[in-house]
């Protein structure tokens, strides 16, 4: 029997790759919290003051941050195994809840620091944020992270078959 030479047809898909699926979400989310960001500080600075509005923008800046760090690190940790990424997924949330906690006692002395706004900003971004989001996440394996277009997925389908 003669050998022959078997190539495997290339698959193209304009579904994200694995490796940048927490990135795109975490950028999606940052897109959407920036957009969010002014119109709250406004909101909160109509009943809260300057200080409020202040204390609403350093907030967002701390959840939008938080949320690129949770991404960046379980990303990197999603290729190194399911040990590491369970470990870095609860290690690193610990970590990640210290340093809010650190940064908000770091700043509660500060004049333009509006506690209660600041507080409530923070737990309400994070899952509002959240919440925002999972109308924009794709929940199949055909197609992780963001919702590709109804037209890019079918395209993705039909170059299976």
């Amino acid at each position: 029997m003669g050998a022959s030479a078997m190539t495997s047809p290339t698959m193209t898909s304009t579904a994200p790759s694995v490796e940048s699926v927490e990135m795109d979400v975490a950028t999606h989310i940052v897109r959407q919290g920036l957009i969010a960001a002014p119109v709250v500080a406004v909101a909160v600075g109509l009943f809260r003051g300057f200080d409020g509005a202040l204390s609403v923008t350093f907030a967002f800046g701390l959840v939008l941050a938080n949320l690129l760090v949770a991404a960046a690190s379980l990303g990197w940790a999603a290729k190194r195994g399911e040990v590491t990424l369970m470990a870095v997924a609860l290690f690193g949330f610990l970590a990640r809840l210290g340093t809010l906690t650190l940064a908000l006692f770091l700043v509660r002395d500060q004049g333009w620091v509006d506690i209660p706004a600041l507080g409530i900003t923070v737990v309400t971004a994070h899952l509002g944020l959240l919440f925002w989001e999972t109308r924009f996440v794709s929940i199949s394996l055909a197609a992780p992270g963001l919702r590709p277009s109804r037209k890019a997925f079918l395209s993705t389908l039909a170059m299976e078959d």
